[in-house]
């Protein structure tokens, strides 16, 4: 059957309580900082959180700006979020309720996989103003020798995630959408398997088709994740990339792609 928007609230529901434990990357300051660095905002600058959550984006530009929006579609998530926001608007991504060119920077992570494509990427382009950025953040494969058992992996622990990304991907999103130019940089995220699978909405049976998954993992995937195994648990060195594109006043021109982050 396919997944619906109901079917991803609910799954956010139950990951609430526990979300912002659940992995490293949550609060892993070397990825916020790419976040800031690639989104450059100015202090009177409109900022929205896209998928806001528990507020982990919004909490970087807090303070920082001059307003902080964020939505999202799971109240028991984005209630949580309140202290780090100006205001809040549960809304789906895909028909955002805002003015065309309203904000100045745009942020969307680890919310896209759960959206409607290109349309969620389209709505992100269209309400921010013209020389302003959206930055997309998001996990992905480390290119075609991992990508089936990794896909699989996301899937077991994220049974309602609709789409997964080659490290290419986010920023084809942009170009698409008509940003000009675009910008990525990768970061890596050492993640304990167990306490990722851990999140509160998978059972026992899928988190031990996860650990199964990495057992029988090639040796190409278990070099390019750098996994390692001590006493019974797995250490994964997770992909993010972060892909910033801005939006031109007029066409015209370049993309590029900047150094890696280091692993934390």
């Amino acid at each position: 059957m396919p997944i619906t928007r109901d079917d991803v609230t609910e799954h956010f529901r139950m990951r609430a309580a526990t979300y912002d434990r659940s992995s490293s990357w949550c609060t892993d300051q070397g990825l916020g900082e790419i976040v800031l660095d690639l989104g450059a905002p100015a202090p009177d600058a409109r900022v929205l959180d896209v998928a806001c959550g528990t507020g982990l984006v919004s909490r970087l530009f807090s303070g920082r700006v001059a307003e902080v929006v964020g939505l999202d579609l799971t109240a028991e998530m984005a209630e949580q979020a309140a202290p780090f926001l100006d205001r809040l608007v549960v809304a789906p991504a895909e028909k955002l309720p805002f003015d065309d060119g309203e904000f100045d920077l745009v942020v969307c992570r680890q919310g896209m996989q759960f959206m409607d494509l290109p349309d969620a990427v389209e709505e992100m382009v269209r309400v921010v103003r013209p020389g302003g950025r959206v930055v997309l953040v998001n996990l992905c494969a480390y290119g075609p020798h991992d990508r089936d058992t990794y896909f699989e992996i996301l899937r077991l622990r994220n049974p309602v995630r609709r789409h997964f990304f080659l490290p290419e991907e986010p920023a084809e999103l942009l170009r698409a959408a008509g940003c000009d130019p675009v910008h990525t940089r990768r970061h890596i995220s050492a993640e304990d398997v167990d306490v990722w699978s851990d999140n509160g909405a998978i059972g026992e049976e899928r988190r031990e088709a996860i650990r199964a998954a990495y057992r029988d993992a090639t040796e190409e995937f278990r070099s390019l994740h750098a996994v390692r195994e001590a006493a019974g648990r797995i250490v994964d060195h997770m992909l993010f990339v972060v892909a910033a594109g801005t939006k031109p006043a007029a066409s015209g021109g370049g993309a590029g792609e900047e150094p890696h982050a280091t692993a934390k």
